[in-house]
């Protein structure tokens, strides 16, 4: 039989998502809205969501084999959700972190010691991230579940040979661990309040009225990014997951 006889029109599939933005910013709160979602928790965020609309979750992970536990379980035994949620890979960075360095015989002080130093311990540290995004891969292909990472956002100064170096939003990660989660997801979100100036000069400042924008467009400010062609930012609403509209496999089955 010809190869060509494989040839097919790819299906639309579940979507993988980052949600980056400040602490406090509704990360999590906007992960809920995907539809039937199930958390792994790597940090409490879902204290912010009101106790009668808060999502399953699997106990708080406080060791890292604890994570492959419930991506295994989430993987190998039945279940009807459609969602995972990983809450959040910035504290997933603090437990790989913790567990590269105590599985070092020679109990280096950090992890930039561990392993014998020269970035050793840190690629250690992205190998798990690794690791991790091939199991949602999974989660992803298998199963057919919608994936969402939560990462909470810090500052780097971007400098390029033929402009004047600027700063920008991305994930708080080591910089090995960022790939898995901006280079193989389908939307990369930055999550942020519109904010708004008034005054002149020195008394010009910003506000808000607490209004929730979410960019998935590339901008210089921020690290973002989408394979559905939205060039416009999305507001928040409560309850409402802004992404629906232009993701068919979101929306209710």
């Amino acid at each position: 039989m010809s190869i060509l006889s494989s040839i097919s029109k790819p299906q639309d599939r579940p979507v993988i998502v980052t949600i980056c933005g400040d602490s406090g910013m509704g990360k999590t709160t906007l992960a809920a809205t995907f539809p039937k979602p199930i958390v792994i928790r790597a940090e409490d965020g879902l204290q912010a969501i009101p106790s009668d609309s808060r999502p399953d979750a699997f106990p708080l992970i406080h060791k890292e084999e604890e994570l492959w536990q419930q991506l295994a379980a989430l993987v190998t035994e039945p279940h009807d959700y459609q969602t995972v949620i990983i809450d959040s890979v910035t504290a997933l960075e603090r437990l790989f972190i913790n567990h590269v360095i105590e599985s070092d015989s020679k109990k280096p002080r950090s992890i930039n010691q561990a392993l014998g130093g020269y970035g050793a311990g840190l690629a250690a540290v992205a190998a798990l991230h690794q690791r991790v995004r091939k199991a949602c891969g999974i989660l992803n292909e298998r199963k057919g579940m919608h994936v969402v990472f939560v990462a909470h956002a810090d500052t780097e100064t971007i400098e390029l040979p033929d402009q004047d170096a600027y700063t920008r939003y991305n994930l708080r990660l080591g910089k090995k661990s960022v790939a898995p989660y901006v280079d193989d997801s389908d939307v990369v979100g930055f999550l942020k309040l519109e904010t708004f100036t008034t005054g002149d000069g020195e008394r010009k400042k910003a506000i808000s009225d607490g209004t929730r924008i979410l960019i998935t467009y590339a901008t210089a400010a921020n690290i973002s990014k989408n394979r559905y062609g939205i060039t416009e930012e999305l507001h928040v609403a409560a309850g409402q997951n802004p992404l629906t509209q232009y993701i068919p496999s979101l929306e209710a089955k």
